[in-house]
């Protein structure tokens, strides 16, 4: 079984989306996204320790080489990886780059409209776009930061 396997399958089985998985350079630093979407207000420290501690035991049984592990929730600007985030996340705003160039660009920003059968509809200031999941290089969350103001400052 292969790591990313290996790092799934614990994931899973701990009742958490691993989000992704990346290796340093080197492959001495392995780095786990992990989220659980039923959770409101996302993954915290202690989601974080309890899959690192299981991911610790489980990857020493499996002899995976590693010197240090990293596990964190995605972040605000989550990447998408699966045709599920994209459906989950339809509404959203992302930015997604191409593999290869259409009409002379590979990046692209706007509102996630939805997927369907492998394809994804972008709304964007010039029109609504279609986009094969294959043809996707990364995409991304644009973060939203609301603000709030307090005695007339913004905070």
């Amino acid at each position: 079984m292969d790591v990313h396997e290996v790092i799934e399958k614990t994931v899973t089985g701990l009742g958490y989306q691993l989000v992704d998985v990346e290796r340093s350079q080197r492959g001495r630093v392995l780095r786990v996204f992990i989220d659980k979407p039923e959770k409101p207000r996302g993954v915290d420290i202690e989601d974080c320790a309890l899959v690192s501690n299981q991911l610790s035991r489980v990857l020493t049984v499996e002899d995976v080489d590693y010197d240090r592990l990293e596990v964190s929730s995605p972040g605000l600007d989550r990447p998408l990886k699966k045709e599920a985030d994209y459906e989950r996340f339809a509404g959203s705003e992302i930015s997604l780059k191409l593999r290869l160039p259409l009409a002379g660009r590979r990046n692209f920003s706007g509102q996630l409209a939805g997927v369907q059968d492998g394809r994804i509809r972008l709304c964007s200031d010039s029109g609504e776009l279609e986009f094969d999941l294959n043809d996707i290089d990364r995409a991304r969350l644009v973060p939203r930061y609301e603000l709030t103001k307090s005695n007339d400052k913004q905070v």
